[in-house]
């Protein structure tokens, strides 16, 4: 279903959203096939995605979760939603069950998330905002796994992204609020499904082992090497130190990742998170970041196992984005490659995301270009520990699960 409005969508612009007359829509899957992905890499919610995720990056480079930044009421209030939600993990213990994976007792918790999201967003919304609270809503529900499965990938990371970018669309957070958006929001959803993950041993969807960055999340990466950016101290090669990720992961979204992998996995780090580990051979954080937006593009947006869920909105639809000749503001930004000086800019008017300058459109970018892939550190892929918790049994169709060499091009 495309966008509906109350009148001609030419009146309303990719950047800018008139609330008074704007019809919100309840999101629902459009992606029907690997044959309509040229479609989606080139429609208006992949523009606003990727714009939202490198702006968000440029917000919190070189920043600490410690660090001073305006953190509205709205931030707070949020953190707050997220905050309710782990408090019905504790009245919600396991069932005991034959399976050693995907713990039933999940499906209350998705249950009631689903039954009550819609009150709870609304408490968190200016009143005139309240049409846009079923939308918002399935974005939330859907970010903290699949009740039928009980697993959790990227792309219910990519459900919460489309959330706060859906709420930054409408006006909840303004652009003092990005900062925060990563390091305070996120951070507690990282910590929220994290838990949920572990006590209630969801499976990972569709899992790539050692051939992925991580078993559940990817922008915690993208995001904690942006907080790295300028470094004077904290190298790549340090970040699998476990006196490195012990001191410093109460700041860096990054080195908790680290933690939290090591935490749910035994073995040797080469050998149960190979692509990590050869990041740790890169000489520098920016390359780091660069290559791990090409990797998040390519990886995760660009196959059709992750994004089949994907649930389009009147905030994220599947219109064809503006043609790339209409972004003059990027005219002086290189044609190949992103920008590590410029974040995709804001309409004044709604916080809306323009899409991507040409430099960092989807077609720009080839995954066998990346400036990392000769410095990474050959090692050898090994099969996951049988007795690893996050090893996959669940429906192999929801992400690719196959061994991907062209990863190490993205970076």
């Amino acid at each position: 279903m495309s966008a509906q409005y109350g009148m001609d969508s030419s009146s309303e612009t990719e950047n800018e959203l008139d609330l008074s007359w704007h019809i919100f829509l309840k999101p629902e899957k459009q992606l029907k096939s690997p044959a309509d992905m040229p479609q989606w890499i080139s429609s208006k919610a992949y523009s606003n995605i990727v714009g939202f995720i490198l702006t968000l990056n440029e917000a919190v480079k070189n920043k600490k979760i410690s660090d001073e930044y305006p953190v509205s009421q709205e931030i707070e209030k949020m953190v707050g939603l997220l905050e309710t939600i782990d408090g019905w993990i504790a009245e919600t213990p396991p069932i005991d069950q034959p399976q050693r994976f995907g713990n039933k007792a999940f499906r209350t918790i998705y249950s009631r998330l689903k039954e009550e999201s819609p009150n709870m967003v609304e408490k968190i919304l200016p009143s005139e905002l309240t049409p846009a609270v079923p939308e918002l809503c399935t974005y939330l529900v859907e970010s903290i796994g699949n009740d039928t499965r009980i697993d959790y990938g990227t792309g219910h990371e990519l459900a919460f992204v489309a959330f706060l970018c859906c709420a930054c669309r409408v006006g909840m957070f303004k652009e003092e609020d990005y900062p925060a958006l990563v390091l305070r929001i996120f951070d507690r959803y990282l910590y929220l499904v994290r838990k949920l993950q572990t006590t209630y041993r969801m499976e990972p969807a569709g899992s790539q082992g050692v051939w992925s960055l991580d078993d559940f999340q990817f922008l915690p990466f993208l995001w904690g090497s942006a907080q790295f950016y300028d470094h004077p101290r904290i190298r790549p090669k340090s970040f699998p130190e476990e006196e490195i990720y012990n001191s410093f992961y109460k700041d860096y979204l990054f080195l908790a990742a680290i933690k939290y992998i090591n935490m749910v996995k035994s073995g040797p780090f080469a050998e149960h998170s190979n692509q990590l580990w050869g990041i740790s051979g890169v000489a520098g954080w920016p390359k780091v970041n660069s290559g791990l937006i090409k990797m998040y593009k390519a990886e995760v947006l660009g196959k059709f196992p992750v994004v089949q869920h994907f649930l389009f909105g009147s905030l994220l639809t599947m219109q064809p984005a503006p043609p790339r000749s209409q972004f003059s503001s990027f005219s002086t930004m290189s044609s190949t490659e992103p920008s590590l000086q410029s974040s995709p800019k804001l309409s004044s008017t709604s916080g809306a995301f323009l899409p991507p300058p040409p430099g960092l459109a989807p077609w720009a970018v080839s995954r066998h270009s990346g400036t990392m892939a000769p410095t990474l550190r050959q090692t050898t892929h090994l099969q996951k520990d049988q007795n690893n918790p996050s090893q996959s049994t669940s429906d192999q169709t929801t992400e690719d699960t196959s061994p991907d060499t062209t990863c190490q091009g993205c970076l």
